[in-house]
């Protein structure tokens, strides 16, 4: 079956099935998965954060009801519930402690959806889900370590060490997009100033790039894309690039350099053999980021470590983060 079709009533499935959930800040991606974790069908809405705490966990269930339904799955057959929430977790109890673009704070899905489904749940960082995803079947498939680092509005942050997620004793961390990374006087989410997301993000990259077009430096994104910052998409920027504008080429390849400065701190502090790029920016312009942000990162480097790690771009796009919450709540089921 295409996976972009529907399933229509297929005959009676017996056996365990999985769900991983994606909830993002403005859609949402449910994926049903067999006991051999191959997808059987899934479902994208939009979000609708506007429907409050009550009203979005009920939308959370009714999409995976509904995908039961579609694929002809009793809910005695769902095993486990993998679902990656934005924002820091509390991971052991499944407590979103705050997500800021859903309005959610101290939200404790892992109860509702137990409640709901009587299965195991298990509640990640969206980014530790993605980052799973890629280390389990994807661009970190077969390494040790991976750490993923994934540009957009914001950057987000997450790592797989020697096959477990790593966590704090009771949140979720790797929160790579607040630490600092120059001297810059543009004030982070955190407080701090200076810091990768300021700096790298596509939100702070549009930001710069608007004030290129407006005066004039940027003559094919003012044409096609304008200044307002809401317009100016990761596919607007490649192809601002692609057309010659230079000066939206300098500010990308800036961005790139944080990113690869961010790199070269992880590799020093804990190795990881692989490290994957990801999000819409990144899949814009997957050569770019590959080469510029890997060159600075072995630049920065001791000798002994340039040949240790790969820069990789991640391969599953917008699958990464169920692929993960349904591999993950399947190996916690099954320890």
């Amino acid at each position: 079956m295409d996976k972009n079709e529907a399933s229509d009533g297929a005959e009676k499935r017996e056996g365990k099935y999985w769900i991983g959930f994606d909830l993002g800040g403005t859609k949402i991606q449910c994926t049903l998965f067999d006991n051999e974790l191959k997808q059987v069908d899934f479902k994208r809405r939009r979000t609708k954060s506007e429907l409050g705490e009550k009203g979005l966990l009920e939308r959370i269930a009714s999409t995976i009801e509904r995908l039961l339904d579609d694929c002809d799955i009793s809910k005695k057959q769902l095993a486990g519930i993998g679902i990656g929430c934005p924002g820091p977790v509390e991971w052991e109890k499944g407590i979103v402690r705050v997500a800021v673009n859903l309005g959610w704070e101290n939200v404790d899905v892992a109860d509702f959806l137990k409640k709901r489904f009587d299965c195991d749940v298990e509640v990640l960082n969206d980014v530790d889900a993605g980052v799973y995803g890629e280390y389990v079947a994807g661009a970190a498939k077969g390494s040790r370590t991976a750490v993923g680092i994934f540009p957009g509005t914001g950057i987000g942050g997450g790592c797989v060490y020697a096959g477990e997620i790593m966590r704090g004793k009771v949140l979720t961390c790797m929160e790579i997009g607040h630490a600092k990374i120059n001297g810059s006087s543009r004030l982070g989410g955190s407080g701090m100033r200076g810091t990768l997301e300021t700096e790298a993000s596509r939100l702070s990259v549009a930001s710069e790039i608007s004030k290129l077009a407006y005066r004039g430096e940027a003559p094919y994104l003012l044409e096609h894309s304008g200044t307002d910052i809401r317009e100016i998409r990761s596919k607007a920027i490649s192809e601002a690039i692609e057309n010659g504008d230079k000066e939206v080429k300098r500010v990308l390849e800036e961005a790139c350099e944080m990113i690869g400065y961010a790199v070269a701190n992880t590799v020093l502090m804990i190795c990881p053999d692989v490290v994957v790029l990801g999000g819409g920016l990144v899949e814009a312009m997957p050569d770019l980021f590959e080469e510029m942000v890997g060159k600075v990162a072995r630049k920065h480097v001791f000798e002994c470590y340039r040949d240790e790690f790969k820069v990789k771009i991640a391969k599953l796009g917008d699958d990464a983060g169920t692929v993960g919450a349904a591999s993950w709540v399947k190996r916690m089921a099954e320890k």
